[in-house]
């Protein structure tokens, strides 16, 4: 059961982003173009995200359990240190160059082209590099 919601809930994730444009590298791109051709259509459900983030976060926050009877897990994190500024830098850089974040790039592969291939590719090689990177600093401490 847990599988299938989760399922359904990536795929409703997915649909949004796809209906939204936000899988559309040249609308990202348009919104970072602010002395060009400005699309401020990516603020709009940015802000969106965040009223829903704003009204969901501390109502889950008062639940013990989710919906599915997992333990209710959320952030706790709040210290902005050296390597969540270089990590917010360094998704930044690659979403301007891109036009793709995760989310819309996993969307994106659903719709074919050669680009969400490479960037998803790119973004796993990624992320690879970073968990052998940290693994060897964990042994060095």
């Amino acid at each position: 059961m847990k599988l299938l919601m989760a399922m359904m809930v990536g795929l409703v994730f997915g649909l949004g982003l796809i209906l939204s444009g936000m899988t559309d590298p040249s609308k990202i791109l348009a919104f970072l173009d602010l002395t060009g051709n400005w699309d401020p259509s990516l603020a709009f459900v940015m802000g969106g995200a965040l009223l829903v983030g704003s009204l969901a976060f501390p109502l889950a926050a008062r639940w013990p359990h989710s919906l599915l009877g997992d333990a209710m897990r959320l952030p706790t994190a709040t210290k902005i240190d050296r390597r969540l500024v270089l990590g917010g830098l360094t998704f930044g850089v690659g979403w301007g160059l891109a036009g793709y974040c995760p989310g819309p790039a996993l969307a994106s592969l659903a719709q074919g082209g050669a680009k969400p291939l490479i960037f998803f590719v790119s973004m796993v090689a990624g992320m690879l590099v970073f968990e052998v990177l940290e693994r060897t600093r964990r042994q060095t401490q």
